[in-house]
């Protein structure tokens, strides 16, 4: 109730329907040349509209990203390789919330090394979720793209999703999971051989990193050898994305490409 309608009901004791009248309004937002100069879009070209609503069924926006997806759907093991936008992650959530919507495996496991990029941020408070969740903020973002939030709480609580750091994956058997191991470039070699090595019984397990972006120190990251140790596997799909394949904004290529 706005003010003017309170003062004229405790003037003359009517209620104006309209104040309570829900609001019926729909916004729908379009992109329309949201680039650089108006010229550049990740969905198409700038001159077409596109609905902002939610796709359920993701597409390949590459040859690269057709092959990552492929592979998964045909190895239980993938390692996807590439530079900073290329989607391995996305894809690769993207792929397990699918698999667990489509009663194919029974829970999800992401897992990330929790490392600083480059800065210490000091102490942080709270029980052991609090203190992870600045590092493992990319996985929930990723899943929430995909379903809502109340939705990844919920099946969160149930047990069907979980989101653990490295350092508590040791000893375990993760059988009829999609596994997920992100940011695998801040791996160790011996991380890397005990994450590979969890995998159990109709899983799936896909290990995404950029061997050019780690935050370790060089020499440490293992990403790089295991994968190409695991190219003559015929079981296993390394797949290496290239600047090509970068579906963020065209700058992102430009800049790898100089940096």
């Amino acid at each position: 109730m706005t003010k003017r309608a309170a003062k004229r009901f405790l003037r003359e004791g009517n209620l104006d329907a309209e104040q309570f009248a829900p609001d019926t309004k729909v916004r729908r937002l379009n992109v329309h040349g949201a680039g650089i100069n108006g010229g550049w879009s990740p969905n198409g070209s700038a001159n077409e509209d596109r609905d902002q609503s939610y796709v359920k069924t993701i597409k390949p926006k590459s040859e690269g990203q057709a092959a990552l997806m492929a592979a998964i759907d045909e190895k239980n093991l993938v390692l996807a390789l590439g530079p900073a936008g290329t989607g391995k992650t996305y894809l690769a959530i993207a792929k397990a919330v699918e698999a667990l919507e489509a009663g194919k495996v029974g829970r999800i496991v992401l897992s990330r090394p929790a490392v600083e990029a480059g800065e210490s941020i000091g102490f942080l408070p709270g029980d052991m979720e609090d203190k992870l969740a600045p590092y493992l903020r990319p996985l929930y973002d990723a899943l929430t793209d995909r379903i809502s939030m109340k939705r990844v709480k919920a099946l969160m609580a149930e047990g069907l999703i979980e989101i653990a750091p490295v350092g508590y994956m040791r000893g375990r058997t993760l059988n009829n999971a999609f596994v997920v191991i992100d940011e695998a470039q801040n791996c160790t070699y011996v991380q890397l051989k005990m994450l590979l090595t969890r995998l159990g019984w109709n899983s799936t397990m896909v290990v995404t990193g950029d061997p050019a972006q780690s935050d370790l120190l060089p020499g440490i990251s293992g990403l790089g050898d295991v994968a190409d140790r695991f190219e003559a596997v015929e079981t296993i799909k390394v797949v290496r994305l290239k600047d090509k394949d970068i579906v963020r904004h065209p700058l992102v290529a430009q800049m790898l490409g100089v940096l």
